[in-house]
């Protein structure tokens, strides 16, 4: 079973930038497997935000479109999350998982975007 260990988040100000990242071990396939940063906020549903397949090609919710880069090192088993011009609205546990999602999750990593 894969372990997913997030990381990076934290306080900061509207506008300001965060970089998240997630190791994934155990997970001897990685490289092969399309991976996603999911958020969930208070009240409300995880939601998929950014998604880069094994080839590296990228998607993103329109939420986050043009603020948020996805990225992945093959090398490490790690995803990256780097978010710019952050919003209160961005305010969130992230998660990192495979797409379609393991059915187990990391801890997360709180991001709060607030002055």
């Amino acid at each position: 079973q894969a372990q997913l260990v997030e990381s990076g988040g934290g306080l900061v100000q509207p506008g300001g930038s965060l970089r998240i990242s997630c190791a994934v071990s155990a997970s001897p396939f990685f490289r092969i497997y399309p991976m996603g940063w999911y958020r969930q906020a208070p009240g409300k549903q995880r939601e998929l935000v950014a998604r880069i397949d094994s080839g590296g090609q990228t998607t993103y919710a329109d939420s986050v479109k043009g603020r948020f880069t996805i990225s992945r090192d093959n090398a490490r088993n790690t995803v990256y999350l780097q978010m710019n011009s952050l919003k209160p609205e961005d305010t969130a546990v992230y998660y990192c998982n495979k797409d379609p999602p393991y059915r187990s999750w990391g801890q997360g990593t709180q991001v709060t975007v607030s002055s």
